[in-house]
């Protein structure tokens, strides 16, 4: 399975780049990667990090630190059009799944990438459809990557 041609990647694997987790190794493995997703990614990892100060896992400057770090990753931040947010509700009607899911998967098939996520409820609810291909966890990352290394 070939990661060439670059990769989206969902909240659920950018998140790992900051808090120490299960899959995070993984993670960031793909930082040197042909990154993009979708602008809703700085909104969800915004989101995680301030449920995490909320549930005094880390502290409020901690949030906002690691967020700024977030900004400065490199990820090529792609700006939804009215296009990309139909393709997005058509995903979401048609596989009974948030839409804020398939609006990545919707950026996937647009710039013809795999979609990388942690989401295994998401990944599952795609392996039994025409988009299966074009999905990968964190764990078939792992099976391709490089030893000792980076993408």
């Amino acid at each position: 399975m070939s990661l060439a041609g670059g990769l989206v990647i969902d909240a659920s694997v950018a998140i790992k780049w900051l808090i120490d987790e299960d899959g995070s190794d993984t993670a960031l493995s793909l930082r040197d990667a042909d990154l993009a997703a979708p602008a809703l990614l700085r909104i969800e990892v915004g989101n995680v990090l301030r449920t995490l100060a909320a549930r005094q896992a880390i502290a409020p400057a901690e949030a906002r630190d690691l967020f700024a770090f977030f900004q400065e990753a490199p990820v090529a931040i792609a700006d939804p059009d009215d296009a990309l947010e139909r393709r997005a509700l058509d995903l979401a009607l048609d596989l009974g799944h948030p839409i804020y899911d398939c609006v990545y998967l919707a950026l996937a098939e647009r710039m013809d990438r795999r979609l990388v996520t942690a989401d295994l409820r998401f990944a599952r609810a795609l392996g039994s459809t025409d988009h299966a291909a074009r999905i990968l966890t964190l764990a078939d990352v792992e099976r391709t990557r490089p030893s000792g290394g980076s993408f």
